[in-house]
C-alpha cells in the first residue's frame, strides 16, 4: 500500500486536488484555441476518454477572446488556462470562468503583474500552478545555481511561491517539469522536503507515444510510488486522448486508481500449447466490456497462461486464472483448480467464474 505524502486539498472546480483527493488525470489541447468549435470537440473527447482536468494554452489575444466561448460549451470540465508573458490573458480566463492558471515564473516576473492576477484569483477562488520548466527558469535562479539544475528548478518555482504568498494567496499547486527523467524526479523529491503544496507531475517535452510511455512511466511512476504526486499529465507528441491511456495505465499499475481489470499474462515461450497472445486479447476484450456493465469486475486480478508450468502459482496471487494445453483449458480461483473445459470454452468459462467472484463483492467504490 503506498502511503502518499501529506499535502493541503485545493479544490478545482468540483475536483480536490491533493489532501485525501485521488489522483487526478490531465492533458491538454492540441487546437488553435481561437477555434472554439475544434477545442470544444476535444476538451469533450478528452473528458469522455477519462480526463479530468483539461489545459488550454492562451498565447494570444485571439485566443483570451475564445475562452468565454469555450467555457460555455464544455461547462462541465475543469478547465485551465496556459499563460505565459502576458498577464492579462491570466485576468481574461478568471473572467471567463477557467478554473485554475498555469503559469511559468521564469517569463512571468513583475511582482505589480502578477498582484493583478493574483487579487483577481483571490475574488474568483481560482487557484494558480507555478508550472516551472527546466527550459525557462527564472533567470536569476539559474544564474545563482548554474551547474545545479535541480535547485535551480525547485528555486524558481519557491521564488514565485514566495511571491503568491506575499499577497496572502496560498491556492498554489506545483509542477517541476523536465525532459530529463532522473532531474525531474529528484526536483520533485526536493521541493517535497519543502512544502506541503500538491505536485503536478509530469515528463515534458518527452516525445512520440512509444519513448512518452516510458520515459512518463519511469518519471511520473517512480514519484507516484514514493508517495509523491497528486495530479498527473503524460506529455505525448501527438494525440492527446493517449495521453489519458497511458496516465490510467500508470495509476491503475500502481493500485492508486483502476479503470481496467488487471490482466496478468505470460509472455508466451516455447512451453506454450495456445495462443497465449490471441487468447490474452480476447480476454481482455471482454473483460472491458464486462467491466463497463459491472464495475466490480475493474476490480480483479485475472490470470491467463500459456501451459501448466505456471498457470498455479501465478493464479493463486489472481483472483481467477486460467492455464491451457492440450485441448483442455483449467480454471483457477485464487491457485486452486476448481474447473477443467475444452480448449474451445476455456474464455467463456473464465469469464462465467470472473462474474461469480465479482457477485460476491459489494459495490464499486468510485475510481
Amino acid at each position: 500500500m503506498i502511503v502518499r505524502r501529506k499535502t493541503r486539498s485545493i479544490k478545482i472546480k468540483h475536483l480536490g486536488i491533493g489532501g485525501d483527493a485521488p489522483i487526478s488525470i490531465q492533458s491538454m489541447t492540441k487546437t488553435d484555441t481561437a477555434d472554439v468549435a475544434a477545442t470544444v470537440r476535444q476538451i469533450r473527447a478528452l473528458a469522455t476518454a477519462g480526463c479530468e482536468i483539461v489545459r488550454v494554452a492562451v498565447p494570444t489575444i485571439e485566443a483570451s477572446k475564445a475562452l468565454a466561448g469555450i467555457r460555455r460549451e464544455a461547462d462541465k470540465v475543469p478547465l485551465v488556462a496556459d499563460i505565459h508573458f502576458h498577464p492579462q490573458f491570466a485576468i481574461a480566463a478568471i473572467e471567463a470562468g477557467f478554473d485554475k492558471i498555469r503559469w511559468n515564473p521564469g517569463n512571468i516576473r513583475d511582482p505589480k503583474r502578477v498582484r493583478e492576477v493574483v487579487d483577481r484569483a483571490k475574488e474568483r477562488g481560482v487557484p494558480i500552478r507555478v508550472g516551472v520548466n527546466v527550459g525557462s527558469l527564472d533567470p536569476e535562479c539559474e544564474e545563482e545555481h548554474r551547474g545545479n539544475l535541480v535547485e535551480a528548478i525547485v528555486q524558481s518555482a519557491l521564488k514565485s511561491v514566495r511571491l503568491l504568498e506575499s499577497f496572502g494567496f496560498d491556492k498554489i499547486i506545483l509542477s517541476l517539469k523536465s525532459s530529463d527523467v532522473v532531474q525531474m524526479i529528484r526536483a520533485y523529491r526536493r521541493m517535497s522536503e519543502l512544502t506541503d503544496y500538491p505536485f503536478h507531475l509530469g515528463v515534458t517535452e518527452a516525445g512520440l507515444i512509444e519513448a512518452s510511455t516510458v520515459k512518463s512511466s519511469i518519471g511520473i511512476g517512480a514519484l507516484l510510488a514514493e508517495g509523491i504526486g497528486d495530479t498527473i499529465r503524460v506529455s505525448i507528441t501527438g494525440d492527446p486522448i493517449d495521453e489519458v491511456d497511458v496516465a490510467r495505465r500508470i495509476l491503475s499499475s500502481l493500485e492508486l486508481r483502476r479503470f481496467s481489470t488487471n490482466v496478468i499474462a505470460c509472455p508466451s515461450c516455447g512451453r506454450c500449447e495456445i495462443d497465449v497472445v490471441g487468447v490474452a486479447k480476447k480476454v481482455q476484450e471482454r473483460l472491458t466490456q464486462a467491466g463497463e456493465r459491472d464495475p466490480r469486475i475493474l476490480q480483479l486480478t485475472v490470470a491467463v497462461m500459456g501451459c501448466v508450468v505456471n498457470g498455479p502459482g501465478e493464479s493463486e496471487h489472481a483472483d481467477v486464472g486460467m492455464a491451457g494445453g492440450g485441448g483442455v483449458g483449467v480454471i483457477y480461483r485464487k491457485g486452486k483448480q476448481i474447473r477443467r473445459v475444452a480448449e474451445s470454452e476455456m474464455v467463456d468459462a473464465l469469464l462465467e467464474e470472473v462474474q461469480r467472484v465479482a457477485n460476491e463483492r459489494p459495490a464499486a467504490a468510485a475510481v
